[in-house]
């Protein structure tokens, strides 16, 4: 099989590694393309022996580079047997790149929403431009691909694509997290952080989507100064969230971009994820396998890996609260680790390699 990623940036396709090399090592070609401008795709790839295209794809949906990767795009998927296009400009772009060529040489294309912007509680304007491009794009979609289980139940409703398929994510190597060593005290002392205090990570993007402000003010309303908030992640909130900390008095840790979230999971004594919208959070993942106590939105995504410790994100008493009740004993770190196994990195991958098989048929298998 050949085999073509498409996304709206690079920076996304880190997330496909371990497929990619299992793909390659197969005996399969994978390629890439993304607007290489803001991120790019990893040199890693490269060093496999994959192809890197740059593309115009562009985040805004009113943004003409989007217009103008159509035929980029159309360009390169006339040499690939399987076009999967992943982020919803990239996946409308592909798809209506694609339309003849599905007809013409029998090119299949599979798009993967990772978290369909139009959702339970959605602000109304998302329903008003994502939805009505989604529909219409699933008609030209031989593989639908949802990684929770609300968008899965929606497609099947809603969606047109040939075939909508439920993949639990892009799997999760859980032994990596979970056999990782540290030393607590050795690592919070590296962080400037009291080995006794009470530890409150999070990872992700300093935006307003990720929504790490009410954390800080869920502490403040705790009052309690042995409680230490660390973020790892890079994102235009920085000034703001600095800001906020201040103000209330909080000890806040932003550490930017990290390697070593793996040590910095062990390290803490809770997760919390306090996002608005997610499709399937990866750092939720990773947290559970480092057997870390999780308490996060309930919001889809989230309540796939998550059963007890959920809150409402819009509500800082409500997070607060879970907080307490954490700080008071509660943990569910156990029963997330047994849920986790069902989106184990080899369970994801037979899953993605039996839907390449079955769309290009026996002989290209």
């Amino acid at each position: 099989m050949k085999i073509l990623y498409v996304a709206t940036v690079g920076g996304f396709m880190p997330f496909f590694k371990d497929l990619v090399r299992q793909l390659i090592d197969d005996g399969h070609v994978v390629d890439f393309a993304a607007n290489q401008s803001s991120s790019k795709v990893p040199d890693y790839y490269s060093k496999w022996g994959c192809k890197i295209f740059d593309i115009s794809c562009s985040r805004s949906p009113l943004s003409f580079d989007n217009i103008k990767a159509i035929k980029q795009i159309r360009n390169l998927a006339k040499e690939y047997d399987i076009v999967h296009c992943h982020t919803p400009l990239a996946g409308m772009s592909t798809r209506i790149a694609c339309r003849k060529l599905r007809k013409k040489q029998g090119l299949k294309v599979i798009y993967t929403a990772h978290g369909f912007h139009f959702y339970k509680g959605a602000p109304k304007k998302n329903w008003i431009i994502y939805y009505p491009i989604e529909k219409l794009c699933s008609r030209w979609t031989d593989v639908l691909i949802t990684i929770n289980k609300e968008d899965y139940d929606l497609a099947k409703k809603k969606m047109k694509a040939k075939r909508i398929e439920y993949v639990p994510g892009v799997g999760m190597d859980t032994k990596k997290f979970a056999n990782t060593v540290v030393d607590r005290d050795k690592k919070r002392e590296d962080l400037g952080i009291p080995k006794d205090a009470y530890l409150i990570f999070s990872v992700g993007e300093l935006n307003q989507n990720k929504n790490h402000q009410i954390v800080i003010r869920a502490i403040a309303e705790l009052n309690d100064s042995n409680i230490h908030y660390m973020i790892a992640g890079v994102g235009d909130q920085k000034e703001n969230l600095e800001k906020l900390a201040k103000e209330l008095k909080v000890n806040l840790h932003l550490l930017g971009y990290r390697k070593d979230v793996a040590e910095l999971y062990k390290a803490a004594d809770l997760f919390v994820h306090p996002s608005f919208r997610e499709g399937l959070p990866v750092s939720v993942m990773e947290a559970v396998a480092a057997k870390t106590t999780v308490v996060c939105s309930n919001i889809r995504g989230c309540s796939d890996l998550v059963r007890e410790g959920l809150f409402d994100p819009h509500i800082t008493s409500s997070v607060a609260e879970v907080i307490k009740q954490c700080i008071g004993g509660f943990n569910n770190s156990d029963d997330n680790y047994r849920r986790l196994k069902q989106f184990e990195l080899s369970l994801v991958a037979n899953k993605m390699l039996d839907i390449y098989k079955n769309i290009c048929g026996d002989k290209n298998g």
